[in-house]
């Protein structure tokens, strides 16, 4: 699950990025409105938008305003210290999603993110499955032929890049994107370390992660994965 976090005070918002990585977020974090709408009108799709009131170049509900008036129906939370039933209100009418008020325990804030994403897709209880390995997106746990599969946190995003796209290769960058944070420093084979650790996790079930030359990596069902001339490298 991918989220943007737009959050000013420093603390929270570094606080709140290594709690949801713990927990399998992906999280982009702006500390202003200017570097939030940049990241909205880059193209990346986020799942919902966690979005604080009072920021230093714009009011928070300017930039939900400004969100739907451009068609953009990303699922907000909205958190605010003020908690008044005005904001919350001129929130509602302007297309937020929920609300959460300061102080808030990770739980719930994971809680809610997990409820608003259902809802946005109509599903009473998300998951993503390939073979034996499912990923439930409300308790954020894999599952490898009904055992708890245990993952580092890169590890786990590297995986849900990976199922969301079960059968179709994810481009290295993307993948390393989704891995590593902005500002990691991370080198351009850092990927292959995680993804090698996730291949040895999944070793002797019914998925594998697959190389495809030229195009990045693949995660698929080892009972589909036997055809001639696919351009599959070892998933070694």
């Amino acid at each position: 699950m991918r989220i943007l976090l737009v959050e000013d005070e420093r603390d929270m918002a570094a606080w709140l990025v290594r709690a949801l990585k713990q927990s399998g977020f992906v999280t982009d974090h702006a500390p202003d409105a200017g570097t939030a709408e940049g990241f909205l009108a880059n193209g990346t799709q986020y799942d919902a938008v966690v979005l604080d009131l009072g920021l230093p170049d714009k009011h928070g509900l300017a930039v939900l305003s400004e969100m739907r008036n451009r068609g953009n129906s990303t699922p907000v939370l909205i958190l605010t210290a003020q908690g008044g039933l005005t904001d919350r209100v001129r929130g509602l009418n302007l297309g937020a999603d929920d609300f959460l008020a300061k102080p808030f325990a990770i739980e719930e804030l994971e809680a809610r993110l997990a409820a608003l994403v259902r809802r946005s897709q109509g599903r009473s209880r998300p998951r993503l499955q390939c073979g034996s390995l499912i990923y439930d997106s409300e308790s954020h746990a894999f599952t490898l032929g009904g055992t708890l599969l245990q993952l580092t946190p890169r590890e786990h995003a590297a995986l849900i890049a990976l199922l969301a796209r079960a059968g179709s290769p994810v481009g290295k960058s993307q993948l390393s994107g989704k891995v590593f944070p902005h500002d990691s420093g991370a080198g351009p084979d850092a990927i292959e370390q995680v993804l090698h650790r996730v291949r040895r996790k999944l070793a002797g079930s019914d998925v594998r992660v697959v190389t495809v030359r030229g195009l990045g990596y693949m995660l698929e069902g080892t009972l589909a994965s036997d055809t001639a001339g696919t351009g599959h490298e070892p998933a070694s």
